[in-house]
């Protein structure tokens, strides 16, 4: 027990580390620690706007729902970089390349900035025109304008908080993106509720404030992570000189990046497509989906930190040659996950409707949100295993093989079921609702099948 109390003191402390020797299961532990924590802060952004958004009214969590169902565009677009950057920077690790290992860092955050200059530019400036797309009514349109130009205004934070997390991942410094997210969230759990109920000398924003709130809060969780970059004396200790382009440089990771954001995209664009339908169903539906998902969202993420260290995994010891101990370093990861989720999912399913009353008081909202956490925690046990594999084939670089798999079972299975029963069967909201687990179940047995042919071992970083 000591000893395990040590290893998480030194998880928690964390220190950038090379984890191509000794045991795997410490490997796993010291790399999910943090990030399973820095999951849990992430998902906390949207927990904490929510809980603070329903004291307004159904109509602001119909604005956050319907909005964020779009700017999950951008979190795509930085999850692919996030992607690029686990991949790149873990694969020069292992190799003992630390100057390359910096220099990509430096080239992750021209790129970031790049990309977000255009996201911020284009949603700012439609964002009346996206929620009215989204099928908001004029009642939302109007409470929520301010909300969207204020999410979308704060894409460079967004995109530079996710794809420098992914370097410090890479690089085995995942501790350090913990911190930076536990920075983020306090500031955005304390500004929340003064600027949407105008606490003290500060006036009542509504759901304008909880944008503002949010985009304060990672922008300086933003700032906590090039602090701790530049003031680095260790690999990732970063000097103006990495920020110079390179142009090789800034193609490997753009062609990583690619696969993993067209990737996000593709299962981004698939959820858009979902809320665009439960729309049609009234606010109180796409209030109750919209809470479920936050609760989804913050169960899954810790899952995803387990994920993560196998992508970071993989990427070192393929870096030092070490293949079969990559695969092993998975398998153990997915067990892991399928217990986790497997305890989770009964949890959810029991206490579904105390879990959505905390968020609402209004009983059709409840009722919608109650429905749509059963049916989606039914398909825990096979993100389980799915979300490992798929985040393990982007670690080795081979971000095709998953951008394909979520092309055929999100677009060509997902969305087409999820309109057959909820619209054309009348099974109304649930027909959404089932759509999703079904899809997923077959990615996960899709994305088994890809890694057990063995191909990744061979992709070039």
């Amino acid at each position: 027990m000591k000893k395990w109390f040590q290893l998480l003191r030194q998880a928690i402390r964390g220190s950038e580390e090379s984890f191509t020797e000794g045991s795997i299961n410490r490997a796993i532990f010291l790399l999910s620690v943090p990030m399973i924590l820095e999951m849990v802060m992430e998902s906390l952004f949207a927990v904490v706007d929510i809980f603070f958004v329903s004291k307004v009214s159904t109509e602001a969590v119909a604005v956050v729902g319907l909005t964020e169902s779009v700017i999950t565009l951008v979190y795509s677009v930085a999850i692919g970089l996030s992607t690029a950057a686990t991949a790149t920077i873990a694969r020069r690790v292992g190799e003992g390349n630390t100057n390359g290992a910096r220099h990509a860092v430096g080239q992750v955050i021209i790129i970031s900035l790049a990309i977000s200059a255009v996201t911020a530019t284009v949603g700012t400036w439609f964002a009346g025109d996206i929620l009215r797309i989204m099928g908001a009514d004029a009642k939302v349109i109007e409470l929520g304008t301010d909300f969207a130009r204020i999410q979308f205004l704060s894409s460079p934070v967004v995109i530079l908080l996710y794809s420098l997390s992914g370097a410090l991942r890479g690089a085995g410094s995942a501790a350090t993106a913990m911190r930076s997210l536990i920075v983020a969230n306090c500031m955005n759990m304390i500004l929340g509720p003064i600027l949407i109920f105008g606490l003290g000398p500060f006036p009542e924003l509504g759901v304008t404030g909880a944008a503002l709130a949010t985009a304060l809060g990672r922008s300086i969780g933003v700032g906590y992570q090039l602090f701790s970059l530049t003031k680095a004396q260790k690999s990732l200790g970063l000097l103006w000189a990495d920020l110079r382009p390179n142009p090789e440089t800034i193609a490997t990771i753009v062609k990583v990046a690619t696969g993993g954001t067209v990737q996000f995209l593709i299962g981004s664009a698939s959820w858009i497509f979902l809320t665009r339908i439960l729309s049609e169903f009234g606010s109180d539906v796409v209030a109750g989906y919209t809470i479920a998902i936050r609760v989804i969202m913050f169960t899954l993420l810790p899952a995803w930190g387990l994920a993560n260290a196998a992508a970071t995994l993989v990427g070192q010891n393929l870096g030092a040659g070490k293949p079969d101990r990559a695969e092993k370093s998975v398998w153990k990861c997915a067990s892991y996950n399928f217990f986790f989720l497997l305890g989770l999912a009964i949890l959810m399913f029991v206490a579904a409707e105390e879990i959505i009353g905390l968020f609402s008081p209004n009983p059709d909202v409840i009722a919608t949100g109650k429905m749509a956490l059963r049916v989606l925690c039914l398909g825990y046990a096979a993100y389980a295993y799915g979300m490992v594999v798929i985040q393990s084939l982007n670690g080795a670089g081979d971000t095709k093989t998953p951008t394909v798999l979520n092309l055929i079972c999100f677009w060509a299975i997902e969305i087409p079921v999820a309109y057959v029963l909820a619209v054309m069967m009348n099974f109304g909201p649930v027909g959404v609702f089932i759509s999703v687990p079904f899809a997923e179940s077959i990615l996960a047995l899709l994305g088994i099948w890809r890694f057990r042919l063995g191909k990744w071992k061979l992709v070039k970083v």
